[in-house]
C-alpha cells in the first residue's frame, strides 16, 4: 500500500504536466487568454485604445476596424487576408478607413510577426471587441451620414 501512494502520485502529477489548455477563455482561471488578444492589447491598443476619449485618441478603436473590415459573408481568412494586405502596403490608397485617414493620417509602418498578425486577426473575427462608451453613438451618426465604408463600399 505504502508503494501504491507514490506511484499514484507520481501519475497524476505526470498526466497534470502533459495536459494541453485547448481553449482560451477571458477571466477564467483555469484557462489562458487568447494569444492573439494578448498581442492586440499589448501592440495594438497602443494608438487603438478602446478606453481612450474621443478627442485625444490618436487612431481609431479596434471595434472600427472590425467594423470596416468585416461584414456579414467576410470569411476569418478573408479578413486575415485583408489586414495582412494592409499591414503590407500601408498607403492612403489602400486604406478602407478614409475618415480615420483623414484624421490621422495613414497608420505609420509596423513590424509584426505574420504569425502574430494572423493570431491578432483570428481574435478580433472571433470575438466581441471592447468598445469605448462613445463609440456606438458615432458610429451610427457616421452610418447616417453616409460616411461609412466596408470593402470600398458605402454601408
Amino acid at each position: 500500500m505504502k508503494t501504491f501512494i507514490p506511484l499514484f502520485l507520481l501519475v497524476f502529477l505526470v498526466g497534470c504536466q502533459d495536459s494541453k489548455k485547448s481553449s482560451y477563455a477571458v477571466g477564467s482561471n483555469n484557462q489562458e487568454e487568447h494569444p492573439g488578444k494578448v498581442l492586440m492589447e499589448r501592440q495594438c491598443y497602443v494608438c487603438h485604445s478602446p478606453s481612450a476619449n474621443h478627442e485625444q485618441r490618436l487612431a481609431p478603436p479596434m471595434i472600427a476596424v472590425k467594423k470596416h473590415y468585416v461584414a456579414a459573408n467576410t470569411t476569418k481568412e478573408e479578413f486575415a487576408e485583408d489586414i495582412q494586405n494592409w499591414f503590407d502596403n500601408q498607403t492612403e490608397d489602400n486604406a478602407r478607413m478614409y475618415g480615420a485617414v483623414r484624421r490621422f493620417g495613414v497608420m505609420p509602418k509596423l513590424i509584426i510577426a505574420k504569425e502574430d498578425l494572423n493570431q491578432i486577426s483570428d481574435y478580433i473575427f472571433d470575438n466581441d471587441i471592447e468598445q469605448p462608451e462613445w463609440f456606438e453613438e458615432h458610429y451610427n451618426k457616421e452610418i447616417r451620414k453616409g460616411f461609412l465604408m466596408r470593402n470600398g463600399k458605402k454601408i
